[in-house]
């Protein structure tokens, strides 16, 4: 396994208050079917909505009161590969390291084939072969451009 972050994703409760907040530090991002991304070096920043994101890794989007045990953090960290049996052996890895799958590895609704799994922690993984993110020979990602808003 390859070690990188490609995407941080950040679920949001008001995407243009977020994407207004992002634009006034400078971080200029495009959207596409309510989701903002931006590039960010050599990865890509995505905003979404909060309860998608929650639902699309299998997790409640629960808010925990204080003292309880801790909920949906509200963001994934995202590993993209460059075929679908890599995605597969990424989450096998994990099983055996001793992640939880909290959503098995699918085709997805944008074309690729992804999974979800927590770290003993909780910090949610969502490792991906997404067609439309071409990774460069270093694992390198670049958001592509989806054309005017």
């Amino acid at each position: 396994m390859e070690r990188r972050v490609s995407l941080i994703t950040l679920g949001v409760t008001d995407l243009q208050r977020a994407r207004e907040f992002y634009r006034r530090l400078g971080w200029q991002g495009q959207e596409t079917e309510e989701t903002v991304f931006i590039q960010a070096g050599a990865l890509g920043l995505v905003l979404w909505s909060r309860a998608k994101l929650a639902l699309d890794a299998g997790v409640p989007d629960e808010r925990v009161p204080d003292g309880g045990p801790p909920g949906f953090g509200g963001m994934v960290l995202a590993h993209n590969v460059r075929s679908p049996a890599e995605v597969d052996e990424v989450m096998a890895t994990a099983r055996t390291a001793g992640a939880t799958i909290t959503c098995p590895a699918a085709t997805t609704f944008y074309g690729g084939y992804a999974g979800y799994f927590a770290d003993p922690d909780g910090h949610l993984w969502e490792i991906a072969h997404n067609p439309g993110f071409p990774l460069a020979p270093d694992g390198s990602i670049t958001i592509p451009d989806f054309g005017p808003e």
